[in-house]
């Protein structure tokens, strides 16, 4: 890792450098890599101690410089320790502090991205779009929060020319925090739902939280921003930068003749200040197609190609949980059961709407919705019956007030939908097979605490 010493590692966090007998010349050796699990940790590792809620990273530090760890990060004074550590009085903090560090030394732009709703959709986007004419290093699965990013950080390699980092947040100043690590060159926002309101209050709440990504902004840099969103077109000026917006039907780059593919995409022709293309978008929704917006804005602030744009676009790849479509022998099941709430909740009932045949919705609880979780949950239960599919079944607490609003509005439209309610996913597990039709479409969405992978699982086998 470039120029990441343990000496100079030491004094970006303000650590103290303690040095093992005989091992005093590893003070001025550059590491391989950062990691926090011990299994990982090889020749040439820097392992970071964290004590976590069931494991303390501290009780392994011992197998880690077996294993031939140049260092650690420890909390702890650590008597008579085999290896060299750096003592610090928070191992979370000295990682972000590192991983500031090492983002400096490493001098390459970087796209930061956050957002209530389709982040990691967005994120992908842009990196397919941007791998066209540069090596990119993008956030991997979930790593979006204060350890997640140092982490992702801490891969980057001198070879690597942009990074497209996710941030995710959940309070006020986490945004602020993250923020300070990677100062993004480009900022970009998909949209501001209705998520954390039990920290953020409301959709101002969010807004304010999410636009901390600003803070550290250069006045060079660029902003890209949903303009379909009644709080981000707020956003006109920032410290003298002036947002580059998207939209569905308006903005610096905007998309026309929008056409359903069903389950196999959206195709269209984006607009943009350096002319038009026809693309298609191999996962359906209009979300989709947002997502293919702000990806061509990033990509025209990078110098990419109207081409290169439109070849990065229809190279997207589906990710595990996040609307990635498989065929059984039974059913067509469309794995998106990562994370949930309203606005993401909507899109994949609107994009399940656009399939063929018998479609069938498996819901469950939104978490983290704060005082109106059940206004939220009935919404959606209207939303489910209003957009023509034939069957929800839906679990957990929460979702009982989706179920009763679906009925009342099939009771009052006429509309023919079988609806089912069952309050624990083993009820819904012991007879979900049974309930799904050959042949059917299945939407398989929930807050990711509800462990609805297990009913993907279920239908897969």
């Amino acid at each position: 890792m470039k120029n990441m010493t343990l000496r100079r590692i030491a004094d970006a966090c303000g650590g103290v450098l303690r040095l093992a007998p005989g091992k005093e010349y590893l003070a001025g050796e550059e590491i391989l890599d950062i990691t926090t699990d011990s299994r990982k940790a090889k020749e040439g590792s820097l392992f970071a101690a964290i004590p976590g809620e069931h494991f303390d990273g501290h009780d392994f530090i011992p197998a880690v410089f077996e294993a031939g760890a140049y260092g650690v990060i420890s909390e702890r004074d650590l008597d008579k320790a085999a290896g060299c550590y750096i003592r610090v009085r928070s191992t979370a903090q000295a990682l972000k502090d590192i991983a500031e560090f090492y983002l400096q030394q490493m001098d390459i732009p970087v796209i930061g991205i956050t957002g209530s709703v389709g982040k990691t959709s967005t994120k992908e986007m842009i990196a397919s779009i941007l791998e066209q004419k540069y090596r990119v290093l993008k956030t991997a699965g979930n790593f979006n929060n204060e350890l997640g990013l140092p982490l992702t950080i801490f891969r980057l390699r001198e070879e690597d020319e942009i990074a497209v980092l996710e941030m995710g947040i959940s309070d006020f100043g986490e945004m602020h925090r993250l923020a300070k690590v990677a100062k993004p060159d480009t900022c970009v926002i998909t949209n501001i739902g209705t998520c954390h309101l039990e920290n953020l209050g409301d959709r101002d709440g969010v807004l304010r939280a999410k636009t901390e990504i600003f803070d550290f902004l250069s006045e060079d840099g660029h902003i890209v921003l949903n303009g379909d969103d009644d709080k981000l077109i707020r956003v006109q000026n920032v410290r003298g930068v002036k947002p580059v917006f998207f939209g569905l039907e308006s903005g610096d780059c905007f998309a026309g003749d929008i056409r359903s593919l069903g389950l196999e995409g959206t195709a269209c022709r984006i607009h943009t200040p350096e002319g038009s293309f026809e693309t298609v978008i191999s996962r359906p929704g209009n979300h989709m197609v947002l997502n293919a917006l702000a990806g061509t804005a990033v990509g025209l602030i990078y110098g990419l190609t109207l081409e290169q744009i439109d070849r990065g676009i229809r190279a997207l790849q589906p990710i595990e949980g996040r609307f990635r479509i498989l065929k059984t022998d039974h059913a067509t099941l469309i794995d998106d059961c990562y994370n949930a709430n309203p606005m993401s909740m909507e899109a994949g009932l609107q994009a399940l709407s656009q399939a063929e045949g018998h479609r069938t919705a498996v819901l469950g609880d939104m978490k983290e919705l704060g005082g109106e979780e059940l206004i939220f949950h009935a919404q959606i239960g209207k939303y489910a019956a209003d957009c023509g599919i034939e069957q929800l079944l839906a679990v957990g607490p929460l979702s009982r007030a989706m179920v009763q609003a679906a009925e009342e509005e099939v009771s009052q439209t006429g509309r023919r939908m079988e609806i089912a309610w069952f309050e624990t996913l083993d009820e819904l597990l012991a007879c979900v097979k049974d309930r799904i039709p050959e042949g059917d479409t299945v939407l398989i969405k929930a807050s990711h605490s509800m462990h609805f992978e297990r009913v993907l699982k279920e239908l897969e086998g």
